[in-house]
């Protein structure tokens, strides 16, 4: 639906210009002529109702190839001619009908429609005896017409061609707002399937990662060690617990299980805690500065990375210990992860892993860094402001 322009809106003015204009020249006609001459010119006038109504109003203010422009001036010329043959002072009505011309038709042709409706005036003054005083008021009474009729043709005109040039411009500007707005929701719909793939793979993706190896671990104990493999049974079965929170959390958009309940660093030193339990690693967790809260965007995103730095030193970094560091200092806290597995050369990690941390500290105006050599063990440092 688009907005009106300001021509539509001021139809209804023109309008009530028109019929006022009729009214004051059939009240002229009937004051100088209460008779059958008077009565005629007056039927003559009103017909110019109908003739706009049911067939001039459509092209007001409207470009058209049809000829129906030109059929509606053409029937406006003979009855307002007719009218003024009858009675001259039927020619009042030319104020509204000039004007009108210069609503429906080019400039070029109105005046030569202006100059039709008022030959008639013209002609009948001319054959009829007139004195001096007499021809002088004609004189003003046409050029005052014309002026009046010009004056105001070319200000209709103008204002009927600003009306197009708004109209296209909005029809313009509702496209393209129709175009940014499905971008736009293309783009959040881009924006939270690449934040949910995220989520998925930090927290669901690992969980089940730990449960199979750990079921796995079991499977190995079975026969040799039954208690060893209830242990990993165990864990197995409360990382699937965890596992479930965190999909519950996701559906609900809840902060981390982890967090729930609990500060970041209590989460990320029980994360510590359940990697040394699972592995039979040394694990340790260094705290320092004072814990603070902070915003929930920098305590997922650092919880985050605490758990896929974690992961990966479960999957691939074959250490025997790991250190973890999370340290508060005035304007930011940083957390650092530090294995002395096989590590890796440069560039040839791949996946999702390293690519997503990056994303989600840059999302926080964090810098994030990852140290490895083969055979030097990696660490991962993260620092985003608090």
């Amino acid at each position: 639906m688009s907005a009106k322009d300001a021509w539509d809106w001021g139809l209804g003015r023109w309008e009530a210009y028109f019929g006022l204009v009729l009214v004051a020249t059939i009240i002229y006609v009937l004051n100088d002529h209460l008779t059958a001459t008077g009565l005629v010119a007056t039927g003559l006038l009103l017909a110019l109702v109908p003739w706009y109504v049911l067939f001039g109003r459509r092209f007001l203010g409207r470009e058209t190839l049809s000829p129906g422009p030109y059929v509606y001036v053409a029937g406006l010329i003979v009855l307002c001619s007719a009218a003024a043959l009858t009675a001259p002072e039927s020619s009042l009505v030319l104020f509204a009908a000039c004007a009108q011309c210069f609503m429906i038709v080019r400039w070029r042709e109105s005046v030569a429609a202006l100059v039709l409706l008022n030959a008639v005036p013209a002609v009948r003054f001319m054959r009829g005896d007139a004195d001096a005083g007499t021809v002088v008021s004609f004189v003003v009474w046409t050029v005052v017409v014309i002026g009046f009729s010009a004056f105001f043709g070319l200000w209709i005109e103008r204002i009927i061609g600003q009306s197009a040039e708004r109209r296209e411009l909005i029809r313009e500007l509702e496209t393209t707002r129709a175009e940014l707005a499905e971008v736009s929701r293309e783009a959040g719909v881009m924006a939270e399937r690449e934040r949910m793939a995220g989520e998925i793979h930090d927290t669901l993706a690992q969980g089940f990662t730990s449960i199979l190896m750990l079921l796995q671990a079991a499977d190995a104990y079975v026969g040799r060690d039954p208690e060893e493999a209830r242990r990993q049974v165990g864990l197995a079965a409360r990382t699937a617990r965890e596992n479930l929170a965190e999909a519950r959390a996701l559906v609900a958009a809840l902060p981390p299980a982890p967090l729930g309940g609990s500060s970041l660093d209590e989460a990320v030193g029980r994360l510590t805690e359940r990697m040394s339990e699972e592995l039979g690693v040394t694990a340790d967790y260094d705290l320092t500065g004072e814990p603070r809260r902070l915003t929930a965007g920098a305590e997922v995103v650092l919880l985050r990375i605490a758990q896929e730095g974690l992961a990966n030193v479960r999957r691939h970094a074959k250490a025997d210990r790991v250190e973890v560091r999370l340290a508060y200092a005035p304007a930011s806290v940083r957390l650092e992860i530090r294995d002395d597995g096989v590590g890796f050369g440069p560039g040839t990690a791949r996946g999702f892993g390293l690519h997503g941390m990056r994303e989600r500290v840059g999302q926080v105006g964090g810098t994030f860094d990852v140290r490895s050599e083969p055979g030097a063990g990696t660490t991962v440092t993260v620092e985003v402001p608090a």
